[in-house]
């Protein structure tokens, strides 16, 4: 799904569903929680914290989808064609970032 159609989804189902979008502060702040429980999976099942039995049924994919309805909630009231945005960003972090981890020689 390109994220422009993924956008107007989230509006839909906000619109159908969620009455009404939150605040933006309130997005934020959905937002920070949503990531700090992306941290929690990561840092139980893939670095050097032990995963609680509690943790071990969480679900990775579940979450990053909720950390991407978010963001996109958020550009959705903020007014941002996320695509555009994204397009953008990577055309330039291609332009910059090319060469420059390709000379990199801890990634070789």
């Amino acid at each position: 799904m390109e994220i422009k159609k993924a956008q107007e989804a989230v509006d839909h189902w906000i619109k159908t569903h969620g009455v009404r979008y939150f605040n933006e502060l309130t997005n934020m702040a959905q937002l920070t929680e949503e990531v700090g429980e992306v941290a929690r999976i990561i840092a139980r099942r893939y670095g050097e914290q032990s995963e609680k039995p509690s943790d071990a049924d969480k679900d990775l994919g579940e979450e990053l989808a909720d950390v991407v309805f978010v963001v996109l909630c958020l550009a959705n009231q903020t007014g941002i064609d996320l695509q555009k945005a994204f397009d953008k960003k990577l055309e330039l972090k291609t332009k910059r970032d090319h060469e420059r981890h390709h000379q990199n020689k801890k990634l070789t």
